[in-house]
């Protein structure tokens, strides 16, 4: 079924993402997390990519065995990186055969040791838009989710820029909205109104992503535009000073909890978490909030 449609039916929901494991003696135990996480009745499961589409074929298999295995409704990613239009045919085409009627599309980021131009890495689809643009003309049956940026897009020259860019990937097609990781709820109910104002109104879903280790937390500092509050940066060093790595578990669990109370009292319609293929921490997340 599709995405809008089940937002619809059930509100609030959770949903979650997964990355393929890239090894095939690591999937009984990915499979084992999915396992757990059906007692949270995800309304959705996504499956991301991979840079280039380089775990293209593991994500169709991830897919399937979500599918057959928990029972998830699936929505795999889609990324215009080094693609064509036969490549993203073949892709669709692959994903109707199992029966998925949403996708997540993508521009894509720069696989990494990349040295050569965006115009050899996004040659047909330069745009997240165009990509959208592609699969609701060629494949007007799918449902089609785009990622949002409550901080703005780390290449955005403006956040009035970035939201230029979501108005417009909604006016060539997309159906809903997942958000990139945040740490500040203001700033997602912030870009819902901003969007709502430019006529957006589709559903925008918040990512949260629950901070386990020290390690993570650099990890978001690294790869992706999000900003982490002053004080959740010094609860979490202080943890780790004085409690160590449970500690700092804790504090995630903790700060990620009063996230998702926030989000659903507001009215966000629900919260998509990024799992990290770790099953414990959403549940504490979530325990008792749906």
């Amino acid at each position: 079924m599709q995405i809008p449609q089940l937002i619809k039916e059930r509100r609030p929901f959770v949903s979650l993402e997964f990355f393929p494991p890239k090894k095939q003696e690591e999937w009984p135990a990915f499979l084992e997390v999915a396992q757990e996480l059906k007692q949270l009745h995800p309304l959705f499961a996504s499956v991301t990519y991979g840079a280039g589409g380089s775990t293209q074929s593991n994500t169709l298999e991830i897919c399937e065995r979500l599918i057959t295995s928990c029972g998830f409704e699936v929505m795999p990613h889609l990324t215009g990186v080094t693609a064509n239009p036969e490549k993203i045919d073949g892709f669709l085409e692959a994903i109707k055969a199992l029966g998925i009627d949403n996708v997540l599309a993508l521009r894509g980021d720069r696989p990494t040791g990349f040295t050569g131009s965006d115009a050899e890495l996004f040659a047909a689809f330069p745009h997240a838009s165009d990509l959208v643009t592609y699969i609701r003309s060629h494949h007007p049956r799918l449902a089609i989710g785009v990622a949002g940026f409550t901080e703005g897009h780390a290449e955005a020259p403006s956040f009035a820029a970035d939201l230029e860019v979501m108005q417009r990937k909604v006016e060539c097609g997309a159906d809903f909205v997942i958000t990139q990781l945040y740490f500040d709820n203001r700033t997602y109910f912030d870009y819902v109104e901003r969007l709502r104002v430019r006529g957006v109104n589709v559903p925008i879903v918040p990512g949260i992503l629950p901070i386990r280790n020290l390690g993570s937390l650099r990890f978001v500092l690294e790869m992706c535009n999000a900003r982490i509050p002053g004080r959740l940066i010094n609860a979490l060093i202080k943890a780790h000073d004085e409690g160590g790595a449970e500690a700092v578990y804790e504090i995630g669990v903790a700060y990620a909890r009063e996230q998702v109370k926030g989000l659903l009292a507001g009215g966000a319609p629900g919260v998509h978490l990024y799992t990290l293929n770790k099953a414990d921490m959403c549940l504490q997340v979530m325990d008792g909030l749906l």
